[in-house]
């Protein structure tokens, strides 16, 4: 049996995933509510109800959905600065990520980190420092390993990451002691200046991982069911002591690098050419061809979520005092 997109393939006859239904509803919800809770946050900035800058991801939410999802709450996640929306899939509360985003006294980190991060829920805050996450959950996968308490850690980076000599040490240190970590690289084709045209000499980091003696694989990053069918592949290896994998996700995000950057917003060539790599539309398609996706099912789930992310930002801007 061979693997080709969302479907197996079985004597050259397709068939479906052995994914349960109930499984495929719940990437396919959770992506649709990461999806509105970015672009909620991208109208909060607009608004200036928050300071800095906020990077969004959004048609990537097939990775760290597909990714995470599973995971088990005393597992590790090293996010990028662009996956705020981790915190939510690894249950933080909506109220307590909207605080943390606009600063205010009451939020669980005291205001201090816009980007989420949450040490109860074993989440690492963002660094400013870019990869800086790498470091902290290989030490984690370390901290597992030496303790054998059966836990794992995730550690997610941009295409920025690879350029820098700590993604290299990184991997190098978990494959020589065989962690408990799956490094997840996810690779747009819209980042700036790092696209992996204009900065690689090896086009595929998966031989970089190989050079450091561990796994690398490649994956359609807006297959949300290739991802999670890689990644808990990837998880029940590390936790049963067989070392790290590099997961390549190769995905589309819709805007620019940053609010700052030149190409923040798209065209309309670059809007059709993103929603044919939408995650969500794909994952529609093909609970389709399933008979377990409706309109209806999607109507729901949007004005479901609508009312908790209104409650969420209503309880969050209440807390007027901002920290300093």
């Amino acid at each position: 049996m061979t693997t080709k997109g969302n479907t197996a393939v079985a004597d050259g006859k397709p068939a479906f995933s052995l994914i349960s239904n109930e499984k495929l509803l719940q990437l396919y919800s959770t992506m649709v509510k990461c999806r509105m809770l970015e672009e909620r946050v991208r109208v909060l900035f607009r608004q200036r109800k928050f300071n800095g800058n906020y990077d969004a991801a959004v048609g990537q939410e097939a990775t760290p959905v597909g990714v995470t999802i599973d995971l088990e709450p005393g597992d590790t996640v090293g996010p990028s600065p662009r996956d705020f929306i981790v915190n939510f899939i690894k249950c933080a509360p909506l109220s307590e990520m909207f605080q943390q985003l606009l600063a205010r006294a009451a939020s669980p980190v005291k205001g201090c980190s816009p980007r989420g991060g949450s040490v109860t829920r074993k989440l690492v805050m963002p660094s400013s420092t870019v990869a800086a996450q790498l470091n902290i959950a290989t030490g984690v996968a370390l901290a597992n390993k030496m303790t054998k308490n059966g836990k794992i850690a995730v550690a997610f980076s941009g295409n920025g990451s690879l350029q820098l000599g700590v993604w290299h040490d990184a991997l190098n240190f978990a494959g020589e002691h065989r962690l408990p970590i799956v490094y997840v690289s996810q690779a747009s084709t819209r980042a700036e200046p790092a696209a992996p045209r204009l900065r690689r000499h090896v086009e595929a980091i998966t031989d970089k991982a190989q050079a450091c003696g561990i796994p690398g694989i490649t994956v359609d990053g807006s297959d949300v069911v290739a991802v999670y069918r890689v990644a808990q592949e990837s998880i029940v290896r590390a936790r049963r002591g067989g070392g790290p994998t590099l997961i390549e996700c190769r995905t589309s995000r819709w805007y620019g690098h940053s609010r700052a950057s030149l190409s923040g917003r798209r065209n309309s060539k670059q809007a059709d050419r993103a929603d044919t790599n939408d995650p969500i539309l794909n994952m529609e398609k093909y609970l389709t061809r399933k008979g377990i996706f409706s309109a209806e099912m999607n109507r729901k789930i949007v004005d479901r979520f609508s009312k908790e992310l209104d409650t969420a930002i209503e309880i969050a801007e209440s807390r007027r005092t901002p920290t300093a």
